[in-house]
């Protein structure tokens, strides 16, 4: 575990210098903090999170950083339906399952999908980045509580 962070670390690292971007401590902190995240975290909890190592760090600076650093490509944005953006570190391609009751995502991978041309009239839209499936339910937690 310790090898793989050190690993990402470095990657950050040289991915910010590649990009022309300082090394602050507000964006290596952050990028550390999703790497252990399991959750998707908001801007908001990783705000109180970051916290713990950065005391002043604002809430501001944090929504700054996210920015920033989704534009780079460094990390994702995953939208949800409640329109609160979540984050994760950009990686390995990987769709969302999203509960409808308690929020948890939980990452998937469709290879199918990944490989499978889209249809003509999307294809000629423009250019195509990104394919990503965001499936809604409610988790087997939610179920067995209202069961």
């Amino acid at each position: 575990m310790m090898e793989a962070m050190a690993y990402n670390l470095k990657h950050f690292e040289l991915a910010c210098r590649e990009a022309g971007l300082k090394l602050t401590p507000q964006r290596l902190e952050t990028y550390r903090e999703l790497l252990l995240a399991q959750d998707h975290p908001t801007a908001e909890t990783l705000h109180r999170r970051l916290r713990e190592r950065l005391p002043t760090v604002s809430l501001d600076t944090v929504y700054r950083t996210l920015s920033t650093l989704v534009d780079h490509g460094l990390i994702n944005r995953v939208e949800t339906k409640e329109s609160l953006a979540r984050f994760e570190v950009a990686g390995v391609v990987h769709h969302h399952l999203i509960c409808r009751r308690c929020g948890q995502i939980m990452d998937f991978q469709w290879p199918v999908m990944d490989e499978t041309s889209l249809p003509d009239e999307i294809r000629s839209w423009g250019q195509i980045e990104q394919k990503s499936v965001v499936v809604y339910g409610i988790c087997q937690s939610c179920l067995k509580h209202s069961a």
